[in-house]
């Protein structure tokens, strides 16, 4: 079928990534001295990492009540709650292509399980990472304050996101630019698909569910800062208000900088920030802060991928290996 030709596509293109990915981990315990971190980690008190997992888990919770309130918007209104979260979750790995690009097969899964267009699960997916960028993005805002050297990044991250919705509620404006496209000889072709996907953007973005998305967002992120915090004071830092200041900026900040850097998983972009801004900013050893991105790296990235494999064990047809056994959700 159409569908699993694209899915092994798109996994031919993920699995040397997840190697990437394992060698990246290796390559950073050789930025710091390697016996020293050998030695942290053997003193490292291990079961710090399963409460990390459990804040990260928070993020993933709130994240799926965001999706499948999007869900919602474009009209599927009667899929299981545990069809809805198994199909997020197994998107989870997809993050592990250019871009976070392989997404779009969460929209392919969408359509096979609901029948709903994949332009406008696509929508869904877009409204999924704006408003991710603009709750980390918010909570970045006192820590730029604090260090303008990031600002101009931040603004420009913050421009772009916000023009995006803002045009997106311009009907005018937008089928303007539609209309632009019909008379471009190889865009022409695909006008009825763009049209599908605005509209569903124009829905995902309406003012209301905008700021109720990067709110749940906010609180989602802030979680993981939580967990971030808590493992920065098992290594020695302060459990003070500045801590977890910087604690929620850099993983924040970080964030925005792997997705800005469109490798995937934010691989070594993501990495590289966190561990230069516990040096620079908080002032931590190159060994410490080297052995602090690891670990936050496993609790978020490899814990996130880990559950989405495991959900593909048990979802073989959503992969397009066998057939499904949905009929469709009627919405």
């Amino acid at each position: 079928m159409e569908k699993s030709i694209s899915t092994r596509t798109i996994l031919k293109k993920m699995l040397p990534w997840l190697l990437v990915g394992f060698l990246v981990l290796i390559a950073l315990t050789f930025v710091g001295d390697i016996r020293q971190i050998l030695t942290l980690a053997q003193s490292f008190p291990w079961q710090v990492l399963p409460i990390m997992m459990g804040f990260t888990l928070i993020n993933y919770i709130l994240r799926f009540v965001k999706w499948h309130f999007y869900l919602g918007q474009i009209g599927v209104k009667k899929f299981p709650k545990l069809q809805s979260l198994r199909l997020f979750v197994a998107g989870f790995p997809l993050a592990m292509t250019p871009g976070k690009a392989g997404e779009v097969l969460k929209a392919v899964w969408l359509k096979e399980m609901t029948g709903v267009p994949v332009s406008r699960g696509v929508s869904v997916i877009l409204a999924e990472r704006i408003s991710d960028g603009l709750a980390v993005l918010f909570l970045s805002t006192f820590g730029v304050f604090a260090y303008p050297q990031y600002a101009p990044a931040f603004i420009l991250v913050l421009v772009l996101l916000v023009s995006l919705i803002i045009i997106s509620q311009i009907k005018p404006l937008a089928y303007w630019f539609l209309n632009i496209s019909k008379k471009i000889p190889v865009i022409k072709k695909f006008s009825p698909i763009l049209i599908e996907f605005y509209e569903g953007s124009f829905i995902v973005f309406r003012p209301g569910a905008t700021i109720l998305a990067v709110s749940l967002g906010m609180v989602s992120w802030l979680a993981e800062g939580i967990g971030f915090y808590y493992l920065l004071t098992v290594l020695g830092l302060p459990a003070n208000q500045e801590t977890f200041a910087n604690a929620v900026f850099i993983l924040a900040f970080s964030t925005v900088i792997a997705a800005v850097s469109t490798l995937p998983g934010g691989l070594g972009a993501a990495e590289a920030s966190i561990a230069g801004m516990l040096t620079i900013l908080v002032g931590m050893t190159s060994t410490n802060a080297t052995f602090a991105t690891l670990i936050i790296r496993l609790a978020t990235l490899w814990f996130g991928i880990s559950l989405g494999l495991l959900t593909w064990l048990f979802s073989m047809e959503i992969l397009g290996f066998k057939e499904y056994q949905y009929a469709k959700v009627e919405n």
